[in-house]
């Protein structure tokens, strides 16, 4: 099977591994992700195959060109986290000294040995908090290239395939259901409820999970951070499903810029967090970096980008993540 089709076609069948809660084809259910070594968890919520409309209706307030025209789409069940990752999390796979720190104080399940293989972003030079706070707040300034390798330092330590969402999947797991601005709606003024955004952010991410859930059980989905989807982002690409010159609603990454993300962000006003906005990421993400040439790792003007991971119940073949990971190699697991 292509890569670009079982990012997608996500069928029943089950991994286990290494700090998870065992998975059965007949137990697709929500559960916790142990990060091995040390004191972190990361709560996948299940979420249920079905039928939507992706995009948005032409009527709707705020809405851009590119969301249009809406199409139906059936989308396959699939894991995805209820948070975005955390800086407490993907400090472990930034910094092995604090991987492995976290591993002498927390022995049970330590297992670093399966965290070598994977390649290291480069040490930023400056706190990419950028002083907004860290334990308990979302990850940001990544590139998606860097939360592609932090997927592929998830599965060395775990066994489990995970990656990031494409935009179809995003927006199904956005919606929960709805077909509304908003999961909650149409009304922007209920939106201090669900997310934080630049009504009520003071100018700062928060932590994750002090805003109520979607009908999913996802937190956070509307603002705080935009999330990297896998998707290139492609302005008119409805428009060529529409007519028939794509049959696939995931684009695969071919160029470096621009690709999506979804969301909006704690420094975006209300039309931007709609279920359906899209955003392009653009080469002025990087423009503060003083390194020549600019890094693959780390973005110096988009502290509003962070991103969450989603596990398809079909795992794929080992060749088919060794592509996706870009790995020389795999563990077998």
């Amino acid at each position: 099977m292509r890569l670009k089709h079982f990012l997608l076609a996500v069928a029943t069948t089950t991994a286990t591994g290494v700090g998870t809660l065992a998975q059965t084809p007949t137990e697709f259910k929500s559960y916790t992700q142990v990060i091995s070594g040390s004191n972190q968890t990361y709560p996948m919520v299940a979420i249920p195959g079905g039928a939507f409309k992706m995009g948005s209706p032409a009527t709707e307030k705020g809405r851009k060109p590119d969301e249009g025209p809406q199409h139906n789409l059936t989308v396959e069940p699939f894991w995805m986290g209820q948070y975005e990752v955390v800086w407490d999390i993907y400090d472990l796979f930034t910094t092995k000294n604090i991987e492995k720190e976290m591993a002498t104080r927390y022995p049970d399940g330590a297992d670093l040995s399966k965290t070598d293989a994977t390649t290291r972003p480069s040490p930023s030079y400056v706190d990419m908090s950028f002083g907004m706070g860290r334990a308990g707040y979302p990850a940001i300034n990544m590139t998606q290239y860097a939360a592609i390798k932090f997927c592929a330092w998830l599965y060395d330590k775990t066994g489990i395939f995970y990656r990031l969402p494409t935009e179809a999947e995003w927006e199904y797991a956005c919606r929960a259901g709805t077909q509304t601005a908003y999961s909650f709606g149409n009304d922007p003024k209920l939106l201090g409820q669900y997310a934080v955004f630049s009504g009520n952010s003071d100018g700062a991410y928060k932590k994750i999970g002090t805003k109520k859930p979607n009908p999913f059980g996802l937190n956070d989905m509307h603002g705080n951070v935009m999330e990297w989807t896998q998707d290139q982002y492609i302005e008119d690409y409805y428009k060529q499903k529409a007519a028939g010159k794509v049959k696939e609603p995931y684009a695969p990454t071919t160029t470096l810029y621009p690709n999506a993300v979804r969301g909006g962000s704690w420094d975006d006003g209300p039309e931007v967090l709609r279920s359906a906005a899209r955003t392009p990421s653009a080469p002025a993400w990087k423009v503060l970096d003083p390194q020549s040439p600019k890094s693959d790792w780390w973005l110096t003007s988009a502290s509003f980008v962070g991103f969450r991971i989603v596990r398809p119940l079909k795992t794929p073949s080992q060749e088919e993540i060794k592509a996706y990971y870009g790995m020389k190699a795999i563990k077998d697991y």
